[in-house]
C-alpha cells in the first residue's frame, strides 16, 4: 500500500474515532462550515459522480475525507484517482485536499461501473474526517440522492 493510501487511510481512521467521541468533543482547530454539491447521474450500468466541497468558514480546513455510499454494490477492478480509495464494494473515500475559509472549491469526478444495472441506486455523501475542525451546520455536507437510471443529472 502506498504512502498517500496509507495516510488517507489513517486519515478515515482518525475521522471514525473523532465522530465516535459525541458531541461535547472541542475541536483543536477551530470551527469550519463543509459543503459538498454536485451532481450524480445513472446509465446502462454506469454511474458518474461530480462533486464539489467547499469551505464557508470560519476557519481553514487542512485536509477532509468524503464518504459516498452506493446501495448497489460497483464492479471490482476499477481504478480510482489518486485521492480516493474503495472502502468495499459500496463505499469509495476521498479527500478533499486543504478547502480554505470562504476559498477555493475542491473538485471530484468519477465514473464508476455498478456490478448490474440497477434501474435506480441510492447514493449517501457525507464528510468523515475534518482534521481536528468542527462543523456545526452538517446539513449541506450529508446527503441521500435517489438516482434513476435515467442518464439525467440528479442535483444535490
Amino acid at each position: 500500500m502506498g504512502a498517500m493510501r496509507k495516510a488517507l487511510l489513517g486519515a478515515v481512521l482518525a475521522g471514525v474515532m473523532v465522530v465516535g467521541t459525541g458531541a461535547g468533543a472541542r475541536a483543536v482547530g477551530g470551527e469550519a462550515d463543509l459543503a459538498h454539491h454536485g451532481h450524480l447521474s445513472l446509465w446502462e450500468g454506469r454511474i458518474g459522480v461530480w462533486l464539489a466541497s467547499e469551505n464557508h468558514g470560519p476557519s481553514d480546513v487542512s485536509g477532509a475525507t468524503v464518504r459516498l455510499a452506493f446501495s448497489e454494490p460497483m464492479a471490482g477492478g476499477q481504478e480510482l484517482p489518486p485521492s480516493c480509495l474503495w472502502g468495499s464494494d459500496r463505499v469509495v473515500v476521498c479527500r478533499t485536499g486543504e478547502l480554505r475559509a470562504a476559498g477555493a472549491v475542491g473538485e471530484l469526478a468519477l465514473d464508476l461501473r455498478t456490478a448490474a444495472s440497477p434501474d435506480e441506486v441510492t447514493v449517501d455523501i457525507s464528510t468523515v474526517w475534518m482534521d481536528g475542525v468542527v462543523d456545526r451546520n452538517a446539513r449541506n455536507d450529508r446527503h441521500r440522492v435517489l438516482v434513476l437510471a435515467t442518464g439525467d443529472p440528479y442535483v444535490f
